[in-house]
């Protein structure tokens, strides 16, 4: 009940400061910089299981999911999002997927692999739609919208 009364909160508070603070005594490792849009969800359950690096923008209504319920199991995973990584409006992140940094993830798109450093994915289930330009065999900064 604690962790759904915080998530709540981090879902409606307008403080990013306040949020990210509020994630880290839930036991979520949150770098400095990040941004969780309004209504924005990180997992109720396992938060301990969620890694948000640097900078990173977690969009409008996306939800991060730490673990999911199937018919005959429980399977969680942690989720790693990269530095300046950003998932748009709507998407859904499932467990065990690592995001890397300055990778974009489409509005609505359901992400249930993992998304390599700078690329942008769409769709679902996501799929690589662009790689993301590369200097000195590290991705570039691309700053485009998805």
């Amino acid at each position: 009940m604690f962790n759904f009364l915080v998530v709540w909160i981090v879902r409606y508070s307008p403080s990013l400061r306040l949020k990210n603070w509020l994630l880290r005594r839930l036991g979520a490792d949150i770098g400095r910089g990040v941004a969780w849009a309004l209504t924005a969800t990180p997992d109720v359950f396992w938060p301990e299981l969620l890694t948000v690096d640097e900078d990173a923008i977690i969009g409008y209504d996306a939800t991060v999911l730490c673990h999911e319920y199937l018919q005959d199991e429980v399977r969680t995973g942690e989720v790693v999002v990269g530095e300046r990584a950003m998932i748009g409006a709507g998407a859904v992140v499932l467990p065990g997927v690592h995001i890397g940094e300055d990778a974009q993830i489409a509005a609505n798109s359901l992400v249930d692999s993992d998304v390599p450093a700078g690329a942008t994915v769409a769709g679902v289930p996501a799929e690589v739609v662009s790689e993301g330009e590369q200097v000195n065999g590290n991705p570039a900064r691309n700053g485009g919208n998805v």
